[in-house]
């Protein structure tokens, strides 16, 4: 089966400012380098559909769900700007992106499950992994692959899901989503792993090595092997004790060594790997199911490098 690549255009009216990065030309930078590739023919590209509405209320609070309609700036009004903190901002095409970003997850659950493609990357932004249940921060409005967890486990009555973060910063907004779903039940059939460079943004990691979350921080001067090395420890171990029936990931290539954003050092065949390793795993025990969202990543030749090694690492060429 071929991979999705899940995207939509207006994705890119989100727009934070000239110098912001995450910009509208990260999306550029990866069909680019898609084009560049020759994959189109193991690819099949689709167009995202906004996500209703009530779904966000799967990994949200309604009060917080209303406060950002309530203050998303008029789609006819292209100069106010609502800020959600410092680094997050609204403008009048925001709202129409996160919630195309969030209905690609759906999109994309929904592909994988209905057996249409066995995994599916969703090329779009605002992103999502550091929106918390009730707070929305670092460039994120909704939390995508939470939602998208919760989601899958509703309509397809999935009992195990597994979801994984190799983004720089820590998924804090997907851990807090996942701790409120485990502290009421303590069986919610979810395992969280994520690496990070620590001590880094958010500064919210609390220390865990035992499901359902396997923190594991990587220190500044962090490299590939280091990196390799880590997630075999931490995260292989418990992927293959909880047989995942379909596996999700935070796709963020923040840690590149190219990427000003953070210290870390790792290149696009350490993505590769990491990827290479979940396709097993999801070949093992979810029928090679793998839904993958794009988070950070803001070099943009290396984001779109690192994309093209992740997709590869999907098909498993």
């Amino acid at each position: 089966m071929t991979v999705a690549v899940i995207s939509h255009h207006k994705c890119n009216g989100h727009n934070m400012g000239d110098h912001h990065p995450e910009s509208p030309k990260r999306m550029a930078a990866i069909q680019d380098q898609l084009i560049r590739s020759g994959l189109e023919y193991v690819i099949r590209q689709y167009d995202a559909t906004p996500i209703d509405r009530d779904l966000i209320s799967l990994a949200h609070d309604e009060k917080y769900i209303q406060h950002i309609f309530d203050n998303a700036p008029d789609k006819n009004d292209n100069d106010t700007i609502f800020r959600v903190d410092d680094d997050t901002c609204m403008n009048a095409d925001t709202l129409p992106a996160a919630l195309l970003s969030a209905g690609a997850a759906i999109n994309a659950v929904d592909l994988v499950m209905k057996q249409k493609h066995r995994s599916v990357f969703c090329a779009t932004r605002p992103p999502g992994h550091h929106a918390e249940f009730d707070k929305g921060m670092g460039f994120c409005f909704f939390n995508n692959i939470a939602i998208a967890a919760a989601y899958a486990k509703k309509k397809y009555q999935l009992e195990r899901i597994a979801i994984v973060d190799f983004d720089v910063h820590h998924g804090n907004g997907t851990e807090d989503i996942i701790r409120r779903a485990s502290a009421d039940n303590k069986e919610s059939g979810y395992l969280f792993c994520s690496t990070y460079q620590y001590p880094f943004y958010p500064f919210e990691m609390k220390k865990s090595n035992s499901p359902p979350i396997i923190n594991t921080p990587l220190p500044a001067t962090c490299k590939g092997p280091e990196f390799r090395a880590a997630i075999s420890k931490h995260w292989l171990p418990a992927l293959e004790t909880f047989k995942p029936q379909l596996i999700l990931i935070s796709a963020g290539f923040d840690a590149h060594t190219e990427d000003e954003m953070s210290q870390i050092s790792l290149t696009e065949s350490d993505y590769r790997w990491v990827t290479d390793e979940l396709r097993v795993i999801a070949e093992r025990y979810s029928d090679a199911r793998i839904v993958s969202m794009l988070e950070g990543g803001y070099a943009l030749s290396a984001l779109g490098r690192s994309v093209v090694e992740h997709i590869k690492g999907l098909i498993g060429n």
